[in-house]
């Protein structure tokens, strides 16, 4: 028998090493985490430990949008490029969602070029003159399997003096394992400023647009495929379809980005599609590329699954994944 006191320094150095032993092992991370920096302007979503999506929405962005958005291995499939980047378009925002607007009868205002509207263009601090604003986050719930972020959004003009419309967006990200996953993003604008004109060309827009990071385009050996069968720019510009996929094989991994349009989505529609790698939905042929307006008061949604996934579109099994997500299984 121990006496007291041995026992007593016994226990205490029983638990000085479990105390040990538990700092050395590493805290288990949820399967989904969100990682806001409100002073940064920046959500990160993280799927298993690994970074997989950015939602930046800080003062010192022409609009909100998503970058990176990365690949199953890390990879950064997506790209937001700025005016000195060697590639062209630099108003391209990764994953973005922007129109040209016309309030009452006033001033046109491209949202898609905010970029090029800083009071003073030669200051990279100067302000937006139009831009998309964050205002509120409207609600966050994660679960294991997936996460919900609500956000407001208010299209401006005029350094703020010129409300547009109100967008609610509602994104959920969804955990399908083994690196993969979903972000199904529902975007929603509403003419509360009064009459909403709509006035993007029939060339130029998608809903919402998606810009690849250049290993993944068409120009690097990467390949377009739609839901019908057509590949490459050529075989999908412009054409009918319910989804399009955007694969490539970058250091001996083939990983892909397809874009699914909802079943609530006016159908059929077309889509814009890139082999220096933009592409995205279009509107439906009554308001593909030709103006249209929304009384004040008045609504317009739309929805897409932007799937991430291994392999090519025939590996990745894009088209059964397409079939889930309107099933409302993903």
């Amino acid at each position: 028998m121990k006496s007291p006191a041995v026992f007593l320094t016994w226990c205490v150095l029983a638990c000085l090493s479990l105390a040990a032993l538990a700092a050395d092992v590493p805290e288990m991370s949820a399967p989904i985490q969100l990682q806001r920096d409100d002073r940064e302007g920046q959500l990160r979503i993280l799927i298993d430990g690994q970074e997989a999506i950015v939602y930046r929405y800080g003062d010192d962005v022409d609009l909100p949008h998503y970058c990176p958005v990365r690949s199953p291995s890390g990879r950064p499939m997506t790209v937001q490029l700025t005016e000195s980047h060697p590639y062209h378009h630099p108003h391209h925002r990764s994953v973005w969602f922007a129109d040209i607007v016309q309030v009452d009868g006033g001033r046109k205002v491209s949202f898609f070029t905010a970029l090029y509207s800083r009071v003073d263009p030669k200051d990279p601090k100067s302000p937006f003159r139009d831009r998309v604003r964050h205002v509120k986050f409207l609600g966050e719930e994660v679960t294991p399997k997936q996460a919900v972020v609500k956000t407001q959004l208010l299209w401006e003009a005029d350094l703020g003096k010129m409300p547009m419309l109100d967008e609610y967006r509602t994104m959920r990200v969804a955990r399908l394992g083994d690196g993969e996953y979903l972000i199904d993003l529902t975007f929603e604008l509403k003419a509360a400023y009064g009459e909403a004109a709509f006035l993007s060309d029939q060339v130029h827009y998608a809903w919402p647009y998606v810009r690849m990071n250049p290993r993944f385009s068409g120009e690097r050996g990467g390949t377009l495929t739609n839901s019908e069968g057509g590949v490459h720019q050529k075989g999908t510009d412009g054409k009918y379809a319910r989804w399009v996929d955007y694969s490539n094989t970058i250091d001996g991994v083939a990983e892909g980005l397809a874009i699914f349009s909802a079943p609530e989505n006016d159908h059929p529609h077309r889509w814009l599609t890139r082999e220096y790698g933009a592409f995205g939905p279009r509107r439906a042929e009554a308001r593909n590329g030709k103006p249209f307006t929304l009384k004040q008061g008045d609504s317009l949604k739309q929805r897409v699954g932007i799937l991430i996934h291994d392999g090519d579109v025939n590996t990745g099994r894009v088209k059964k994944r397409y079939q889930q997500y309107t099933e409302g299984k993903l």
